[in-house]
């Protein structure tokens, strides 16, 4: 499954839509005012369907993920010089990016890729394409990516 995620050109919090292949509505990403990030995502039909939440009084940006109103892990970003590098402590899966941070590969416990990210460049605002293998895991692949774009903007 492949989706498109682009964030909206002008919003006054971070808002995002993303799209599959026909060009549909998948989910909606819509952020909140509050201390850190708070990224609430819906579906197509606009029922909820999961949170990104920073915690604010951490070292190295650190952010929840939920999916419904399960907690199910967080990704963080290590203290590394040249290659961006990401604990992820959901599902057993693991993130490997380039030293651009602009593609990254999510993968399972055991090796096998669940989803590949790339950056698409030439565009007003962030863009990215995420190849999903398995259509069950685009939302918590959905939300990684948030994560990992959210660190880069804090930095900027």
């Amino acid at each position: 499954m492949k989706l498109l995620f682009k964030q909206r050109f002008f919003s006054w919090f971070d808002s995002y839509d993303v799209y599959n292949d026909a060009g549909e509505t998948v989910f909606s990403v819509k952020g909140e005012l509050s201390w850190g990030k708070l990224l609430n995502i819906y579906d197509a039909s606009g029922k909820y369907a999961g949170t990104l939440k920073q915690k604010v009084f951490s070292f190295l940006p650190t952010f929840e993920i939920y999916v419904g109103d399960r907690f199910i892990g967080t990704i963080k970003k290590d203290f590394t010089f040249f290659h961006p590098s990401f604990s992820l402590n959901c599902n057993g899966w693991y993130v490997s990016g380039d030293w651009v941070e602009w593609d990254y590969s999510i993968f399972a416990a055991n090796g096998d890729p669940v989803a590949v990210i790339c950056k698409e460049i030439f565009n007003w605002t962030d863009t990215y394409s995420i190849n999903v293998y398995d259509s069950a895991n685009a939302l918590a692949a959905l939300m990684i990516v948030l994560a990992i774009d959210a660190e880069k903007a804090s930095r900027n």
